[in-house]
């Protein structure tokens, strides 16, 4: 003789809580480093071509064309989710340049070229607004703008 099963009502498992991610900075402070890290890079602007110039994104290149034909890529800023980031070719181009950056501004720096921001930082965008016009002279004496 078989046992006949009890009907159990089937409980849902609970949904795991997701952990929402915080971020010290908010979409104004966003906005005011991206503003501020573009004024920096337009300053050299004169003499280089925008290619992107947008509300998440600024884009440089050189007005004479590279050895593949096509712009140089200079510089831009981008807005992403979690910071703003400040993109420097020269730096990459040019690695003497590395040498002037100061232990403050390395902190800030991701990869060969760029610097991540999470809030406004007057005195690191005014050494960065000083890099990006040594950048723009090492791209002239080699004859790239």
């Amino acid at each position: 003789m078989q046992k006949k099963r009890s009907a159990k009502k089937a409980v849902p498992k609970p949904k795991a809580r997701r952990r929402a991610k915080t971020l010290t900075a908010t979409s104004a402070d966003f906005t005011a480093v991206f503003d501020g890290l573009k004024n920096v890079m337009g300053a050299v602007a004169c003499e280089l071509r925008p290619t992107a110039d947008e509300p998440r994104k600024y884009y440089l290149v050189t007005k004479a064309n590279s050895w593949k034909g096509g712009p140089m890529f200079f510089g831009a800023v981008m807005m992403g989710k979690s910071y703003v980031s400040y993109h420097l070719m020269p730096l990459y181009a040019c690695p003497e340049l590395v040498k002037t950056v100061s232990s403050d501004l390395k902190k800030r720096m991701q990869g060969k070229s760029c610097f991540n921001f999470r809030a406004p930082d007057v005195a690191l965008f005014a050494e960065l607004s000083e890099l990006t016009k040594a950048g723009l002279e090492k791209y002239r004496a080699k004859n790239w703008l």
